[in-house]
């Protein structure tokens, strides 16, 4: 994938991973353009980089999704670049009470809304000579955390959609890349984040983004960073090493 001069849509782009990603491909000299619920959080990113064009946008919300896909197509019909990164994670305890709280908006926001929002898309894409699809996934796609399950298996879900998805477009124009994060040292979890990070040595996201946009320039379909390498080669034979008793 050519990383310059390229119109990109960053879901989750505010702050993170997304932000870290917006950056350095605005550094690049594409054009960006970074969505979220927070409007703070839009107007925070864009003091940071004035180049980057915000969109407040909850994709799980349908109405709302529908209205920036419209806006794309009318402000930015040139849009050839999308990194589906906005996520959430919830630990969860499931023999606790309350351990299902927002599992809807944890299942939409990482799973379900990203694929109607590629397929809402998907028109406007194909009039690109190329074009390209970028799915954030995790490492935790591969070999999960127990204490996050939700996450994990939203993750573990993208994976198998974005083989799919990558499979059903072979002939036309547009690329489908995955993107697997290792443990990044970002807000993701909040105070609930998984345990199995603690002790971790965290990629910062500005590290992360320097190695990510490397592999994409180098045609890389699976965009796999740091440990997540090694999840993806072993799998499931991790589990026990990752959750101990």
């Amino acid at each position: 994938m050519k990383t310059t001069a390229n119109t990109i849509l960053i879901t989750g782009g505010a702050a993170g991973i997304g932000f870290a990603l917006a950056q350095q491909l605005s550094e690049r000299g594409n054009r960006v353009i970074v969505c979220g619920r927070n409007e703070e959080a839009l107007a925070k990113a864009q003091s940071q980089v004035p180049a980057l064009v915000p969109r407040q946008c909850d994709i799980t919300d349908g109405e709302s999704r529908a209205a920036m896909v419209e806006w794309l197509e009318a402000e930015h019909p040139e849009l050839n670049v999308v990194i589906n990164n906005a996520g959430v994670q919830y630990r969860r305890m499931l023999n606790e009470s309350g351990a299902l709280a927002n599992i809807e908006q944890e299942v939409a926001t990482n799973f379900t809304a990203p694929v109607q929002l590629i397929g809402a898309l998907l028109p406007l894409l194909s009039r690109q000579p190329q074009s390209t699809i970028v799915n954030v996934s995790s490492g935790l796609a591969f070999s999960p955390l127990a204490d996050i399950p939700v996450y994990c298996a939203t993750k573990a879900a993208m994976h198998s959609f974005t083989l799919s998805l990558r499979h059903q477009l072979r002939a036309t124009g547009i690329r489908v890349v995955e993107m697997a994060p290792p443990i990044v040292d970002t807000g993701l979890g909040g105070s609930q984040r998984s345990g199995g990070t603690a002790g971790q040595q965290m990629m910062t996201p500005k590290v992360f983004a320097t190695e990510a946009i490397a592999q994409l320039e180098n045609g890389k379909d699976e965009v796999m960073v740091g440990l997540s390498a090694g999840s993806r080669k072993m799998g499931e034979a991790l589990f026990e090493r990752m959750n101990p008793a």
